[in-house]
């Protein structure tokens, strides 16, 4: 809980919310600690890993990333943010990469997915980087502001995974 005003102050950022599909703006108080609360519980039950993403050298929170699982397919979506001030710096990828490696050995997960809004293909560029597949689109898939928008949608397997790892060893 005491990361809730950080996350408030950077998902707060207008520029998060119109790069994500589910961080609000304005960003009210208590949703950071709505949101904090609930991942606890839902990691004991197998449903969700969510992480800070820090800076090592200060131990700063500068965005989350997390995986929202389904036990019934053995697989999970991978979701983060990161603060604006540290955009394209390998931030997102360097999480993005621990994030895939522990959901396939920690949690053996089958696969996981991952979507980004289509007018936002840095998050595209992120999920190859990582090793993920463009698997499609879906046509005005979602509601933001109020507009239908369009998704891109990646995935990796366990086996991809394994095999990108051995040909970076």
């Amino acid at each position: 809980m005491s990361d809730a005003p950080r996350v408030q102050l950077l998902a707060g950022d207008k520029a998060i919310a119109d790069t994500t599909l589910n961080i609000p703006h304005p960003y009210k108080d208590g949703i950071a600690e709505q949101w904090i609360g609930t991942h606890e519980e839902k990691f004991k039950k197998g449903e969700l890993a969510n992480f800070a993403v820090i800076l090592k050298e200060t131990n700063q929170l500068i965005g989350a990333i997390g995986l929202v699982i389904n036990k019934r397919f053995n697989r999970a979506e991978l979701g983060y943010w990161i603060a604006r001030n540290y955009w394209n710096k390998g931030y997102a990828t360097e999480a993005a990469k621990r994030i895939l490696e522990y959901g396939f050995t920690e949690r053996g997960l089958h696969k996981i997915h991952a979507s980004h809004l289509k007018r936002n293909p840095s998050s595209g560029r992120i999920m190859e980087k990582i090793g993920m597949t463009k698997e499609g689109e879906f046509k005005e898939h979602v509601i933001k502001y109020g507009k239908y928008k369009d998704l891109i949608i990646y995935g990796i397997t366990q086996e991809e995974w394994q095999d990108l790892i051995k040909q970076n060893s």
